[in-house]
């Protein structure tokens, strides 16, 4: 073996043949059922992989992502687990249509309208089919260890129909309804959006500060004065005593040639120290606005399309920024504009097409998240079976019981703040790619199905629901729900989810969510929330910064392994961590030291030796220092794994085989391999060093250990041999 061994190591050689032994054997297929016939008996480890969207390739965080939760797999099916990990995309509907009817308009010049809804849903489905089989090779590339037989689509026809069945039962609960609520209006994408697809730029801009007419007693300050043409209110707090003798008179005005009504309320969520004191109501174009008119029993005029233009008096057709002027201009006129000041605001912009977001009442799909039900069955604790109970206690008592481990104390404080001050949820969305409504109209009838009404008249509602609504469902939905599968009924709930903190609420919650209400369950037992990965400047990644990093390129410079161990080191768990090529670089020196001390081993240990599982005693002093190293190796590592210590887990394992195994105890055995009375026992110590090395490495780097591992003589594969164990 000596002669034909490489000098150096080489990925490029090892990877696409190691993944594809792993295909071949199917080791991660069903948790190598067969292979082991006491599997069965065997406590359960299950996660489900955070379905990455098809819109695009893998990204670094991807790439972080899927390896830091691949470690953890690795790591339970060493311990003996029956493990079951569960791959997925998502549609990603609205980014995934933006991206085609973007690409449509520049090369055809048209829009959705001229194509029509079934030729442009083909056309989207054709795009996603094709970014699905590039981020699934990209996936397997980075070498996570998922059981690809169970591979599921958010559109795919057992997806659809979970989440056909599960808008059906809540429908049918009187949980999903329609009204009209206050939205984030996309007006280029021409579509409701949720909070997570809006960004927030920060832009300076004007603070006005005028009263509506010389006659109006209260001055009040805003970024939008176009928008106080839709006022119904001026809202102080009732204990500023500068407004207290004005509060509930009422007056009608013309501002900027449009009368308006105005009544002055008290309300307790005005500041009083904040400008003026004084807030101007617009109830239908801000989510504040809109809450004060509830309780004050307020109109809500509508004064902003969906095209973001005026729909009044003469401002009607302008667009608000033209409006914006024209007030400004008629205050200036008037002598009502008190002051000027220049401002940092954060406005928000839809991240897939760079709109302003406008805020607009609109009629849409809703699930009521504080309406009561009867809860037929209930594992959570604090729950019973046939209690009346709503969708926020299923969502606060599945993590306050404990029931789902969030141990990161401020994530779970954010995932609280988020739970307490939880609005109904918008669940549609005016696209045509995604899961369609399944609510059909006969006049005036409304019909709730699964499948498509029989009869002629049914129209179905144009909508299609949020992304969200699906993805809330993928613990389950994956295992064979609504069916009562016998996947289901081992698997669920989950072991573990490990999300980056951006989707904490918006996926997260409403997971428990949707587990509460249609199992009876938490979806997982325990919530673990990493960090993203910036530059090595501590900046996201981004086009206009011009400092992403495509891990494609660096697997390929670099190798799998050496991008999971420089990506593993780099920070504690929950935090961000910042990417360096130069310690990605590190790593692959790092890999090359492996091989080097594998190729030193094998030059001095007999055939059999290699093979053998005779444990090795001290004989020397230094056999007794590295058996000890390796010993409290074994123990930190595992310790750490389990605390999801992943980074000092790394650097433990990395510092033993370098320095302690490399630098010591191998320059060492030069000496002791000559004396004949130390000779086997110390080739003894160094192949027993090396297979534990391997051991502990293979979590981090899978594919080079698994490679020497096999080159060792092994008949089994090193992802399904058993975890080291401590003697301490």
């Amino acid at each position: 073996m000596e002669t034909t061994l490489p000098k150096n190591y080489d990925p490029v050689l090892v990877e696409d043949e190691i993944n594809k032994k792993w295909d071949e054997a199917k080791i991660f297929v069903s948790s190598v059922e067969g292979v082991d016939p006491e599997l069965n008996k065997r406590e359960v480890f299950s996660m489900v992989l955070p379905p990455p969207n098809v819109t695009g390739v893998l990204h670094i965080g991807h790439a972080y992502e899927d390896s830091l939760q691949d470690v953890l797999i690795r790591y339970q099916r060493m311990c003996g687990k029956k493990i079951i990990w569960i791959p997925g995309t998502d549609s990603a509907a609205i980014a995934t249509q933006a991206r085609v009817e973007k690409d449509i308009q520049k090369e055809e010049h048209k829009n959705r309208y001229d194509l029509g809804r079934e030729e442009l849903v083909r056309r989207i489905t054709e795009f996603a089919l094709k970014s699905e089989k590039v981020i699934l090779t990209q996936v397997k590339r980075m070498g996570a260890s998922l059981d690809w037989s169970r591979y599921a689509y958010a559109l795919d026809e057992k997806r659809q129909f979970a989440v056909y069945t599960a808008f059906k039962r809540m429908y049918e609960a009187g949980l999903i309804y329609r009204g009209n609520r206050i939205v984030n209006w996309d007006p280029k994408g021409q579509t409701t959006i949720s909070d997570d697809e809006i960004i927030y730029e920060d832009r300076q801009t004007q603070l006005y500060t005028f009263k509506y007419s010389k006659d109006f007693p209260i001055a009040i300050s805003t970024t939008r004065p176009e928008t106080k043409v839709g006022d119904t209110a001026v809202a102080v707090h009732p204990d500023d005593i500068r407004y207290k003798k004005y509060i509930g008179q009422e007056f009608d005005l013309i501002f900027c040639d449009i009368p308006i009504h105005i009544k002055i309320v008290a309300d307790e969520s005005v500041e009083k120290d904040f400008g003026t004191g004084a807030l101007g109501v617009t109830p239908a174009h801000s989510q504040v606005d809109w809450e004060i008119a509830d309780r004050h029993n307020l109109p809500r005029p509508q004064i902003i399309n969906e095209y973001a233009k005026m729909t009044v008096g003469h401002l009607d057709g302008k667009k608000v920024s033209e409006a914006r002027e024209v007030v400004v201009s008629w205050l200036k006129d008037q002598g009502l504009l008190e002051k000027e000041d220049k401002i940092q605001q954060n406005v928000s912009i839809s991240e897939r097409t760079g709109a302003i977001i406008e805020l607009l009442p609109k009629l849409q799909w809703w699930v009521d998240i504080n309406k009561k039900f009867t809860i037929p069955y209930s594992e959570i604790p604090g729950i019973k079976s046939g209690s009346q109970v709503s969708l926020n206690e299923i969502m606060r008592e599945s993590v306050s019981s404990g029931a789902v481990k969030i141990s990161q104390e401020r994530f779970q404080k954010i995932y609280f703040h988020w739970i307490d001050n939880l609005k109904d949820w918008c669940i549609s969305r005016q696209i045509w790619f995604g899961h369609r409504i399944p609510i059909w109209y006969r006049g005036d009838e409304v019909c709730c199905d699964i499948k498509i009404p029989k009869g002629e008249g049914w129209v179905q509602d144009p909508d299609t629901l949020d992304t969200w609504f699906s993805s809330g469902l993928w613990t389950f939905s994956t295992l064979g729900w609504p069916e009562k599968s016998q996947d289901l009924k081992n698997f669920h709930p989950t072991s573990l989810i490990s999300p980056a903190y951006e989707i904490l609420q918006l996926w997260i919650s409403r997971m428990i969510l949707m587990s509460g209400f249609h199992l009876g369950q938490v979806p997982f037992r325990e919530v673990m929330i990493h960090g993203i990965v910036r530059d090595k400047n501590g900046r996201k990644f981004s086009k206009s910064l011009g400092n992403g990093i495509d891990p494609v390129e660096m697997i390929e410079k670099y190798g799998a392994d050496a991008l999971r161990m420089g990506l593993m080191s780099g920070a504690a768990f929950g935090n961000d961590v910042k990417f360096d090529e130069d310690q990605v670089k590190g790593m692959k020196h790092f890999a090359n030291k492996l091989w080097n001390i594998f190729r030193f081993i094998v030059a001095n240990c007999d055939k059999n030796i290699l093979q053998s599982v005779q444990q090795p005693v001290a004989l020397t002093p230094e056999d007794k220092l590295i058996l000890q190293d390796l010993d409290d190796t074994i123990k930190k590592v595992t310790g750490d794994i389990k605390n999801f210590s992943l980074n000092n887990a790394s650097q433990t394992i990395y510092q033993f085989i370098w320095h302690n195994l490399a630098d010591k105890y191998i320059e060492a055995s030069k000496t002791q391999l000559k004396d004949s009375a130390l000779a086997k026992n110390t080739q003894l110590i160094l192949v027993h060093c090396l297979k534990q090395s391997l051991k502990l490495l293979h979590p981090f780097m899978p594919f080079i250990t698994e490679y020497i591992w096999g080159l060792l003589g092994s008949k089994t594969f090193l992802a399904i041999e058993k975890w080291p164990t401590s003697k301490s």
